[in-house]
């Protein structure tokens, strides 16, 4: 059996070794190593996919929070409400903004921002809020831009997780995650469903000025080389990223359909198991698959990670500290206590490797394991 990875980057590789090691070697014959052929190939190929009108290529995921709020006009003082289940970065660039992070309770089924808990925390300082599709599947958008049309609000989507999702509309219709709010964000960190051998993150808008103050702001705030009209930052992606995630984008959905089919294989094993919640698929969302996270309860997790951890399988924890009691983050507003949802799922949740490598047979392993440990 083969060794088992969260993310099995290695495997996934050698299957597409050729075409990502002729796209690197272009690059480098090229010597065009930033801002060159390849990242506009791939710009063009992923506004294609995602049929928006603009993407901005830059460094990260959280350079891409950073500008879209920088571009948004966000004042120092202004609020911004976003998820308190998430990655520290959502709240981060909230911080170092100078803006005042709100953080809301989550959906107890799919772990996505909750729409009322959106609706009651809108102050008259509130100007965005930020829904992050968690784990790969679209948070309820509907109501995100109902709430903003209503009191006037930016939709900022952090997309980081969920890259080829759809979301489906009351009218049938369709729209990729991050294309649906003001401006959405992504991540092409390697352990990401479309990940690059580095640092890597984009933009996406379907308005065309928002589309020109990004620009503006990820090149130094300049609108002129030499000029700056505005305060900037340095946020690039590099040519060889660009090529690795050209090669990788055309194989997109057919990775979203292979974790898919490790989901459904877990969810078999343990979808009648009374200690173990599988995840809810959101009826308005499709599901990528970026983790495969379970509720767990009247388990040990500890002890269960550990278990796994001695046969050689990897589980890990997305996330054990809500921020509102992260040490930097930490508001005489909030109490522990105050997010139910969020701080049970922070000591339940565990997630099991998932990735596009996984086999059969590690699957089936997996699954052994983890029922041997609960069963016992």
């Amino acid at each position: 059996m083969n060794k088992i990875a969260m993310v099995d980057l290695k495997r996934q590789y050698e299957k597409i070794k050729p075409e990502i090691d002729q796209a690197i070697s272009d690059v480098i014959n090229s010597t065009a190593f930033i801002n060159g052929p390849a990242v506009r190939a791939f710009q063009e190929d992923l506004e294609k996919y995602l049929d928006v009108k603009h993407v901005i290529p830059c460094a990260n995921g959280t350079d891409a929070l950073q500008v879209a709020m920088m571009a948004l006009g966000i004042k120092p003082g202004d609020e911004v409400i976003t998820t308190n289940f998430t990655f520290i970065a959502t709240a981060e660039v909230i911080a170092l903004l100078g803006f005042t992070p709100v953080v809301v309770d989550v959906d107890p089924e799919t772990f996505n921002i909750d729409p009322d808990a959106v609706r009651r925390a809108i102050t008259p300082k509130t100007k965005a809020v930020v829904p992050v599709h968690l784990f790969g599947q679209c948070a309820d958008m509907e109501a995100m831009l109902e709430i903003a049309k209503e009191y006037n609000l930016f939709v900022i989507e952090d997309a980081c997780q969920a890259i080829g999702a759809d979301y489906i509309f009351a009218d049938g219709s369709h729209k990729k995650a991050g294309t649906i709010g003001h401006v959405g964000c992504t991540s092409f960190f390697p352990s990401k469903n479309l990940g690059c051998y580095g640092d890597g993150g984009a933009i996406f808008t379907n308005d065309d000025e928002l589309a020109k103050q990004l620009r503006v702001v990820v090149n130094h705030g300049m609108t002129v080389r030499y000029y700056h009209d505005y305060v900037g930052v340095n946020s690039r992606l590099d040519s060889i990223q660009a090529a690795v995630l050209k090669v990788k984008l055309a194989r997109l959905d057919e990775y979203a359909a292979a974790r898919n089919r490790a989901a459904s294989f877990y969810d078999k094993a343990f979808g009648n198991h009374p200690k173990l919640k599988i995840p809810v698929r959101f009826e308005r969302s499709t599901h990528v698959f970026h983790q495969y996270t379970l509720v767990t309860d009247g388990i040990d997790r500890a002890a269960l990670i550990d278990f796994l951890a001695r046969r050689d399988i990897p589980a890990m924890i997305y996330y054990p500290v809500p921020l509102h009691l992260q040490k930097a983050y930490i508001d005489p507003r909030y109490r522990e206590g105050d997010f139910p949802v969020t701080e049970h799922l922070c000591k339940t949740v565990v997630s099991l490797p998932m990735h596009t490598e996984l086999d059969e047979e590690q699957l089936n392993y997996i699954t052994t394991s983890v029922l041997e440990f609960v069963n016992q």
